[in-house]
């Protein structure tokens, strides 16, 4: 990642000049700041949902991950909180306010199917 003032960013900032301080142009501010929403955006994991992922042998490719980011995006707009995001027979346990995977879990895996604290139910 690369580190700017000590933080470390998941993008390259792209500027005309080595230091543009306070006078950067507008379009460059614009394209930060939309960069910087389109990150936000996106539906992270935590460590938890990485290690089950990991220990339960789910690998997802960027196509399931847009598939995940859209059952977010339709379970927000209904207004949900926690949602169960059921996809290739994996059930992901997503915090929607946060766009966080919780936990993941193979049907098959699960003894009693039994999921609680959630509000939705979506399809992906």
């Amino acid at each position: 990642m690369t580190e700017i003032n000590g933080i470390s960013v998941p993008f390259i900032p792209i500027t005309q000049n080595e230091d543009l301080g306070n006078n950067a142009p507008k379009n460059s501010i614009d394209s930060f700041s939309s960069i910087f929403q389109e990150e936000l955006s996106k539906v992270k994991f935590s460590n938890h949902a990485l290690k089950r992922l990991d220990s339960r042998n789910i690998q997802l490719n960027d196509n399931e991950i847009n598939k995940i980011q859209n059952a977010v995006q339709k379970a927000e707009s209904k207004g949900s909180k926690d949602s169960l995001v059921m996809m290739n027979n994996t059930a992901y346990i997503v915090n929607i306010p946060n766009r966080t995977v919780v936990t993941a879990l193979p049907m098959g895996d699960s003894n009693e199917n039994i999921f609680t604290n959630i509000d939705s139910v979506v399809f992906a």
